[in-house]
């Protein structure tokens, strides 16, 4: 499962990703960012060590930001022989995932981040969720056209999957991006969804097939409250995903979850 290649538009698209999130030491893993501050964001070689295992293990594409951290544990990865997709998020900030300031995160220098990650193998760049849930319609629409120009394919990340996706086509051209990266996962742990029985995830399922988008779910294993066996086995039945991205956080990780993973 998701270990074959999505082609789309003349791109190649590796359909499972691996996230930053851990490598990022983002502050939504609780208690573990502070350990994935010293033990991957402030030594990168730990994290090159990381990328390369799941490298080993049949991964063939990586999402980045532009933090330098990041980048140089990921040269190092390259100069290892580990050739990847780089999906790129671009309009990454400092924004604080607890209490984002939406206002912030619209300063961002996306523009440099669109001509960095044009020099990668970078087939598909997202806009940041704290831009795309700012619902600052018009600055979306200018990021979109310039991934367009740049000459990658273009899509949105977010953080309310439910609320974004209605606002979306009134707002919003929908024939400025093809990929669309959402959290979803059995306990929509991390979604603007209060429970997820059949109904409810029925409803949410057909709100986002009539987007008619290529769609990237992310955070399957809900930041290591699921086990890996678990988020998998609810993937076994959902049709409406191209892709996945999930991050780990340790070399034995990237063996056990992905080789895990190939035998659903």
């Amino acid at each position: 499962m998701f270990f074959e290649d999505l082609e789309y538009k003349g791109k190649v698209i590796p359909q499972t990703i691996l996230g930053y999130g851990p490598f990022m030491a983002e502050l939504y893993y609780g208690h573990r960012s502070r350990l994935y501050l010293d033990d991957l964001y402030n030594n990168p070689q730990n994290i090159a060590e990381v990328i390369e295992e799941s490298y080993n293990q049949g991964v063939r594409a990586i999402n980045l930001v532009n933090d330098s951290n990041l980048l140089e544990a990921y040269d190092i990865a390259v100069s290892q022989g580990c050739e990847m997709k780089v999906i790129a998020t671009i309009g990454k900030s400092d924004v604080d995932y607890l209490n984002p300031n939406y206002e912030v995160a619209k300063e961002v220098d996306w523009d440099d981040d669109i001509e960095l990650f044009s020099s990668y193998d970078c087939p598909l760049m997202l806009i940041d969720e704290f831009i795309t849930d700012g619902y600052d319609w018009g600055l979306t629409s200018r990021i979109l056209n310039r991934i367009n120009d740049a000459g990658s394919l273009s899509g949105l990340v977010t953080a309310f999957p439910s609320r974004t996706s209605d606002l979306l086509p009134d707002n919003l051209d929908m024939d400025l991006f093809d990929f669309y990266m959402i959290p979803y996962n059995s306990l929509s742990y991390m979604m603007d969804i209060s429970a997820f029985n059949a109904s409810q995830r029925q409803e949410f399922i057909d709100k986002i097939k009539k987007l008619d988008k290529k769609i990237i779910a992310t955070r399957i294993l809900a930041a290591g409250v699921l086990k890996p066996n678990e988020a998998f086995t609810f993937f076994k039945n959902v049709d409406f995903v191209d892709a996945v991205c999930m991050g780990v956080a340790k070399v034995e990780e990237a063996i056990e979850d992905f080789e895990l993973l190939k035998k659903y």
